[in-house]
This record gives structure tokens, C-alpha cells and sequence, in this order.
């Protein structure tokens, strides 16, 4: 088995991780009004 092959395969991941999350948080949030309608029988 190759050295530190788990460990290189971790600082990848983490490395695409941190770029994901930093994409996400740049995001628009998208908001969903749903209208209730006023008798709430329906």
C-alpha cells in the first residue's frame, strides 16, 4: 500500500469540502411565502 494514502485522500476531501461549503453559504436563500388561505378548514 502506498504511504499516507489515506491521509493525501483527507486534504482532498477537506480541500473540496471548504470550497463547497464556501459556494453554499454564497448562495441566495431562496424564501418560500406560503399562503395560508383564512379558513384554515379547506
Amino acid at each position: 500500500m502506498a504511504d499516507n494514502f489515506l491521509e493525501k485522500h483527507r486534504e482532498e476531501y477537506e480541500a473540496k469540502k471548504a470550497l463547497w461549503m464556501k459556494k453554499k453559504r454564497h448562495l441566495p436563500q431562496s424564501t418560500r411565502n406560503i399562503e395560508k388561505p383564512e379558513d384554515e378548514a379547506l
